[in-house]
């Protein structure tokens, strides 16, 4: 059973020892976690002393790196974080900073960009944030607020927001997540120990910190075990394997994208390679293709650990174990924390084996989205949480994901996983990297297409890719339609999204 030490996020700085690293980047001094425990006291009086407390909202609009995670570690203390891309457009800007009500926003001090426009034209003041010599270490520059006091200072407490997040809005506007001290604390408590992370293990993140996935499954959960946890200025492939040499870090989490990126380039890197060891390969946020686990564990001898995660589980509900335990290629594993079960659409659990859909209930599971009851009404069932995902638990309570069932194709009545697809084209071997997915068709309302990407020096046309897939799938799940990309495209934390792929690429009925 998983134990709860601590269940807001300050008091879950207290893990680690005093003088051991906490935060860094490969350039800079490590911020020490004792030194992580006196910024968050510095930025919690900064914030109280301008008005600025429990429950409201400070959005964080800063670039990846160390003072992006300690800003929102130090923030949450005692306020409401708030991270939004810096990549933004101002239309965007404008959109989350006035559905979030932001009271602040912390910019880094010199860095233009849209964000500093939309903010004064909606009155909401700007916090500039300047980076000490150590990584990590900030002050505040509050002048744009005037003095005031917090309707609610001090620390937060358990209940209190401590992150709120948007869902992608793929399909429908995005939705506000409101996760609690005890959401994001329990998940970061769940992922250490499916883990098993030590004082000793550092992290290599190279995943963007204003998402779920980073926040999380990277820097909450290494401070969580008194780790630490080495932060890039964001995903670079080809500085992927320099920062393996000079940092030495034990694990690191990526998407399958990231993952598939870095293999290619494992070959020119081998010298690295037979200098560094880790102790686990995380991937998490879309399904890891079962050719790109088994080329992971090739490449750099240690276990891929496939997890299941979502913003509204504050990341983490599932998890492949560390052997000596199992871990399955095509499997995202048992339960990482909260309580997983399979559903139909009446509303019954469905036993081992069943195919339905993933439901999910527990500590680390949000309440429910902000003003929004139609979709807490559809979202909830018997004190479950309904994923929108599609899947089926074994015996064993390994659970194999199917696809999203907004994304499950349907045929002229005949459903088609794309995940299934997916699997079969990536054996191809001139196949580097595909995504299945619904395309518009005038009598069967849709029809199965495939946006591929060839390994580097191979050839393949539609038909040879359709003859491979005609031996190994049913007829009517083989893609009618095959289009050949030099890169696919994909959302801001590099998840291909299937969803709205046929419209950005043309394919009409």
């Amino acid at each position: 059973m998983t134990r709860y030490p601590a269940d807001t996020m300050h008091a879950l700085l207290a893990a680690g020892e005093a003088q051991s690293r906490a935060i860094g980047t490969p350039e800079r001094p490590w911020l020490t976690h004792s030194g992580l425990r006196d910024l968050a006291g510095r930025t919690l009086a900064a914030l109280n002393a301008v008005g600025i407390g429990r429950g409201d909202r400070v959005a964080i609009v800063l670039p990846n790196g160390p003072e992006m995670a300690t800003a929102f570690l130090a923030i949450a203390c005692g306020a409401t974080t708030a991270p939004l891309n810096p990549a933004y457009r101002a239309e965007e800007f404008e959109f989350y900073l006035s559905d979030l009500h932001a009271k602040a926003v912390v910019v880094a001090r010199g860095v233009d960009g849209p964000v500093r426009t939309v903010a004064a034209a909606l009155s909401i003041p700007l916090i500039e944030l300047s980076p000490g010599e150590t990584a990590g270490a900030f002050t505040l520059d509050t002048s744009a607020l005037p003095a005031a006091a917090p309707a609610k200072p001090g620390l937060a407490e358990p209940d209190d927001i401590a992150l709120v997040l948007h869902t992608s809005g793929t399909t429908s506007r995005p939705k506000i997540v409101p996760l609690s001290h005890r959401n994001v604390t329990a998940s970061a408590y769940h992922i250490r120990e499916t883990l098993k992370l030590e004082p000793a293990d550092m992290c290599l993140n190279i995943m963007p910190l204003f998402h779920i996935h980073g926040l999380i499954a990277a820097v909450l959960c290494s401070v969580a075990a008194g780790a630490s946890v080495c932060c890039t200025p964001g995903f670079n492939a080809f500085r992927f394997f320099s920062w393996l040499d000079s940092i030495r870090p034990t694990w690191y989490s990526a998407v399958p994208t990231m993952h598939q990126a870095i293999l290619p380039l494992a070959e020119r890197n081998r010298d690295i390679l037979s200098r560094v060891q880790l102790r686990l390969i995380r991937s998490s946020s879309s399904s890891l293709p079962p050719q790109v686990m088994m080329a992971l564990e090739e490449t750099f001898h240690a276990p891929v650990l496939e997890a299941y995660g979502m913003t509204e589980a504050a990341h983490q509900m599932c998890s492949n174990p560390l052997p000596p335990k199992p871990h399955y290629a095509g499997s995202v594993g048992p339960s990482g924390g909260p309580d997983v079960a399979i559903m139909d659409e009446a509303g019954t659990l469905l036993a081992a084996g069943a195919t339905g859909e993933v439901v999910i209930r527990g500590r680390n599971v949000f309440s429910g989205y902000e003003n929004n009851p139609k979709a807490n009404a559809e979202a909830f069932v018997n004190g479950w949480f309904r994923t929108g995902d599609q899947g089926v638990l074994d015996e064993q309570g390994y659970l194999r994901l199917t696809g999203r069932l907004k994304e499950i194709i349907n045929r002229g009545g005949e459903k088609v996983s794309p995940l299934e697809v997916d699997a079969v084209l990536m054996d191809h071997p001139s196949v580097q990297q595909v995504v299945t997915f619904a395309m518009p068709h005038a009598k069967l309302g849709e029809e199965v297409a495939a946006a591929v990407v060839l390994r580097e020096g191979r050839s393949l046309d539609e038909a040879g890719l359709r003859e491979f897939a005609s031996a190994r799938l049913a007829a009517f799940k083989v893609p009618r339609k095959v289009v050949f990309l030099k890169e696919i495209p994909k959302g801001a934390t590099g998840k291909l999204q299937r969803i709205g792929l046929a419209a950005k690429l043309g394919l009409g009925a």
